[in-house]
């Protein structure tokens, strides 16, 4: 991995070690959502989640489609649902209970 590679994944595990961007994230883990849908589910302003997904879109870990007048977002590929999914399992395994961050 070059140094190019490594500050691009450095950028994308900062936008999702903000709390509100990851809820984002795994929300529209599975199935396209809106981003009321997602705001309720974060448990945020709309204005806000709005405004993590201008910036998610951008990272390229959710992509939109447009359905009327409604916006739908979900994870942009396969991927994402893979390294969220593996850091969960990973948290889960009993050798990581123990250990407090």
């Amino acid at each position: 991995m070059d140094g190019q590679q490594i500050s691009a994944v450095a950028d994308m595990f900062h936008l999702l070690g903000d709390p509100t961007r990851l809820k984002i994230v795994y929300s529209c883990l599975d199935e396209m959502r809106s981003a009321g849908d997602i705001a309720r589910i974060a448990n945020a302003s709309p204005s806000l989640v709005s405004h993590h997904l201008r910036l998610l879109k951008a990272a390229r870990l959710v992509r939109s489609e447009r359905r009327g007048r409604q916006v739908f977002y979900v994870a942009a590929d396969h991927h994402i649902r893979h390294v969220l999914g593996d850091m969960i399992d990973h948290l889960n395994e009993p050798d990581c209970k123990e250990v407090n961050v």
